[in-house]
């Protein structure tokens, strides 16, 4: 039963962070909507890929869903450190760069989610190449599209806070 509760954290807390990140990335940057909203957002991001690490249903033993978790949490943190540590020479630009990457990884685990799940509604035998097929597809095409409108962010980005 452990595994139920940890499988429900990791759910809720992946829905937070879908509803706030995906607030933060349509709304005015640097405002305090903007800020109560990310820290809501990095939280839930944390108890999404802690709990990440503790579930093992796929192959009971430490697998690829886990790596996208580690590039997960790395990503957050690039995210997050700029704003923190002010070693980079455009500190917003990274951190809104890192954040919006982070977002669009969970927009793709969510695609791949949603994806894994139809061989089971159509009644296809689900195999592990079906299953990392439709990982890669879901989410190759949300990262190809995250990646169209994020050449044009980050445009906006380093006109706006590049100085």
């Amino acid at each position: 039963m452990p595994h139920d509760s940890i499988g429900w954290i990791h759910t809720i807390a992946a829905v937070i962070a879908l509803i706030t990140g995906s607030l933060v990335l349509l709304k005015t940057k640097g405002t305090f909507l903007h800020k109560m909203t990310g820290r809501v957002y990095a939280v839930s991001m944390l108890m999404v890929c802690g709990t990440a690490f503790m579930i093992y249903r796929v192959h009971n033993t430490f697998g690829i869903l886990h790596i996208f978790a580690l590039i997960s949490t790395i990503t957050l943190f690039l995210g997050m450190l700029p704003l923190y540590l002010g070693l980079h020479k455009k500190p917003v630009v990274a951190h809104l760069s890192w954040m919006y990457w982070s977002v669009i990884g969970l927009y793709c685990a969510f695609a791949a989610e949603i994806f894994t799940r139809l061989p089971t509604i159509l009644n296809i035998k689900n195999t592990y190449g079906i299953f990392y097929a439709l990982i890669g597809l879901s989410a190759g095409i949300v990262g190809f599209i995250g990646s169209h409108f994020f050449k044009r962010k980050k445009k906006v980005w380093e006109d706006q806070f590049g100085s």
